[in-house]
């Protein structure tokens, strides 16, 4: 069983892309990696000729899409623009076959410049990802460029809290509604100074 991670954005380093880093930590946190595979896709990786020609054929085209074909479930990442998802996003889910998300759960994610744009994740997103056959497209989680301050030191995006709240709330939900998984923690090494025993 696996989830796709589809990163919408035209840059490399975003607050959409931070917020994906955000969901695949906790995805890994709470199933272990042998009932779960968890793989991304950068959609400005690929042949932007290929995106823009509709060239299905392209190596890179086929691959994504078969990716998506073998994901059980997807998280979607975008920046919005003009109230709106990202050009970049449009044009490849315009690529994928019309039943493309068939039988799958959808977790759609969107940051932007103000919280006037959070309604462009149902009004914008949702419609695209239903007539594409999505099965459940769950609850999404917007923040605003507040919400993912950037760190003046380091030059990092930062969850802030309210926002991490609301990513451990949406995992949840996926695994539990979107793939019907219960969440066992990943167990880790604990220090023997920790263990706890009795005489």
């Amino acid at each position: 069983m696996s989830v796709l991670l589809i990163a919408g954005s035209p840059t490399e380093h975003s607050r959409s892309a931070t917020l994906l880093d955000g969901v695949e930590a906790r995805l890994h946190a709470a199933v272990d990696d042998r009932r779960l595979r968890v793989e991304r896709l950068r959609i400005r990786e690929l042949s932007p000729q290929a995106l823009l020609l509709a060239d299905w054929g392209h190596a890179s085209v086929v691959r994504a899409i078969e990716q998506v074909a073998n994901a059980r479930a997807l998280v979607i990442a975008t920046p919005v623009y003009k109230a709106a998802y990202s050009g970049v996003l449009k044009v490849f889910l315009d690529l994928l076959p019309q039943t493309a998300l068939k039988g799958k759960a959808v977790l759609p994610i969107a940051t932007g410049g103000s919280p006037h744009h959070m309604l462009a994740l149902d009004y914008a997103l949702r419609p695209v990802l239903q007539s594409l056959g999505a099965r459940h497209i769950l609850p999404g989680v917007y923040a605003s460029d507040a919400q993912i301050p950037k760190d003046e030191t380091t030059g990092d995006y930062q969850i802030g809290g309210e926002i991490a709240q609301r990513l451990d709330d949406a995992t949840h939900t996926l695994l539990q509604e979107g793939l019907r998984l219960s969440a066992v923690p990943v167990s880790r090494p604990v220090p023997f100074s920790q263990a706890l025993y009795s005489a």
